[in-house]
């Protein structure tokens, strides 16, 4: 019988805020894990630009951390698939993660090798029966990125099949080592309410993505939405090779 998988991580994500480029899939080649291809949409390849919110968060299942509970994160992020059997494993890899914490960004680099810093964060989110808002910001050296979005109506489940679905709906993580392999990793969370919302960032993102995809960020995103989120599990990784 297989091992049942051992929690690393619990905690609630919140409020996401998620900004969606189309990409040129050239830019993202060096990223790509081994073990893994790009995902597309439409026959499209995106990257995700998500600012969002950890609450009540517990490390290994029932282990709080004093002043490590709540913080905001925002990511650059991509998809990709890998085949495990007859399952197809579709996933997202993270570029650079922001964190406020210390503590946070060197116990993700050391177990999963992702490539965390640690920036000054704020965040402000406003709600009420008719308009949703939230915002994301990070300092870097005397300037600030921004991203933020407003959005009005009522959330709902994405539709099979659209956009939002294909974005919110990656089950795996897959991290490229820094001295070779993959590190795999299962993210599990009920499907999350949406709303489409107008949205734009500013910011320099140079010495965190690099010219070519800072240059994507310049544009205008190919669509926008703020999640809900829900209480999120993210589980030991383990290595393909």
């Amino acid at each position: 019988m297989p091992h049942p998988e051992k929690i690393f991580l619990s905690a609630e994500w919140r409020d996401l805020l998620m900004l969606n480029y189309e990409v040129d899939p050239a830019y993202l080649q060096k990223y790509i894990p081994s073990g893994t291809e790009l995902d597309s949409f439409d026959g499209k390849t995106y990257v995700s630009l998500v600012g969002f919110r950890f609450c009540q968060t517990k490390f290994l299942g029932s282990i709080w951390i004093p002043f490590q509970t709540e913080f905001e994160e925002i990511n650059l992020r991509f998809y990709v698939r890998r085949r495990e059997g007859n399952e197809i494993r579709r996933g997202a890899v993270f570029i650079a993660e922001i964190v406020p914490k210390r503590a946070i960004a060197y116990t993700a680099r050391w177990f999963y090798g992702e490539n965390y810093v640690r920036r000054s964060m704020a965040h402000r989110i406003y709600s009420d029966v008719s308009k949703m808002q939230a915002e994301y910001s990070w300092r870097s050296g005397n300037e600030w990125g921004n991203l933020k979005a407003e959005a009005t109506g009522a959330a709902s489940l994405p539709t099979a099949g659209d956009l939002e679905q294909f974005i919110t709906e990656h089950y795996w993580g897959y991290s490229r080592q820094p001295h070779g392999g993959t590190v795999e990793y299962h993210v599990s969370h009920v499907p999350w309410k949406v709303w489409n919302a107008d949205a734009e960032f500013t910011g320099d993102t140079r010495a965190l993505y690099g010219d070519e995809l800072s240059h994507v960020l310049t544009e205008a995103p190919a669509s926008a939405f703020i999640a809900d989120g829900s209480p999120v599990s993210v589980f030991m990784g383990k290595r393909l090779d």
